[in-house]
C-alpha cells in the first residue's frame, strides 16, 4: 500500500530511489522529514522508521498512550501497522524524506554516509499539506538538507524551531522544528526524547 514499486524497480548503478510513497493524511499538521530509509534488510514494516531497533514508534507510544510498547508486537519483533496508520490519520501526522534518490557510501544505516543524488521537491510536498504547522526533522543530515533547500541560514538547535520562508510556506505560518534523533545512538533517554516530541505536538495543536 505504501511501497513505491516503480522506484524499487528502477534502483541500480549504485543509486537508490525512494521505496516509499509520501504518507500525507488529510488535515496533516505535522510532517516528519527524515533523510532516507535504511537498507531493506533492516526493515520490519513497509513504512517509515521500519528498523525495529529505532525508537520512533516507542517514543510516539510513550507520548500519546503512556506506553512505549503500544505500537510494538514484541513477540514478532515488528511494529503494529493496524494501530499506526489509523493513529497517524486521526492525528494528522505525515511522513516523507528530504531525498528521493541517494548513494550509500558505506554499507550501514548512518546518515553520515548518504550522498543525496536527488532532493525532494519541497515546494510540491508542502503544497500538498496546506494545514501543516511544522516540518519536523530528527537528525542532522535531514536538518542540514532542509536548511540548504529552504535558504535557512542557521540550523535550529535540537528542541527548537525556526520559521520557514514565506514563499515555501505559501504565506502561512510554518516552522522547521528539530527534535532529538530516535536512533539509539543519540545519547538521550527515551523519556527525555518523548518530552521533546510532546512539546512539539502540543505546539502544533495536536492533543497528547
Amino acid at each position: 500500500m505504501f511501497l513505491n514499486t516503480e522506484n524499487i524497480a528502477r534502483s541500480g548503478d549504485g543509486i537508490e530511489y525512494h521505496p516509499l510513497l509520501p504518507f500525507l493524511p488529510a488535515g496533516c499538521r505535522v510532517l516528519f522529514l527524515g533523510s532516507f530509509p535504511p537498507q531493506r534488510k533492516r526493515w520490519c514494516i513497509d513504512f517509515y522508521y521500519p528498523n525495529f531497533i529505532n525508537d520512533h514508534w516507542r517514543i510516539e507510544g510513550l507520548v500519546f498512550f503512556g506506553d512505549r510498547n503500544y505500537f510494538l508486537d514484541t513477540v514478532s519483533r515488528t511494529f503494529r501497522m493496524e494501530r499506526i496508520i489509523p493513529f497517524l490519520t486521526e492525528k494528522g501526522i505525515g511522513f516523507h524524506d528530504t531525498a528521493t534518490a541517494v548513494r550509500r557510501l558505506r554499507d550501514n544505516a548512518s546518515d553520515k554516509y548518504l550522498e543525496v543524488v536527488q532532493p525532494t521537491d519541497l515546494s510540491a510536498l508542502l503544497a500538498a499539506v496546506p494545514e501543516c504547522r511544522a516540518v519536523v526533522t530528527t537528525g542532522e543530515k535531514a536538518t542540514a538538507t532542509l536548511c540548504d533547500a529552504l535558504g535557512i541560514p542557521q540550523m535550529p538547535c535540537t528542541g527548537q524551531y525556526v520559521p520557514i520562508p514565506g514563499h515555501y510556506a505559501a504565506g502561512r505560518p510554518m516552522v522547521l522544528y528539530r527534535l532529538p534523533s530516535s536512533s539509539r545512538a543519540y545519547p538521550l533517554s527515551l523519556e527525555k526524547k518523548a518530552g521533546a516530541y510532546r512539546s512539539m505536538f502540543e505546539y502544533c495543536g495536536i492533543e497528547v
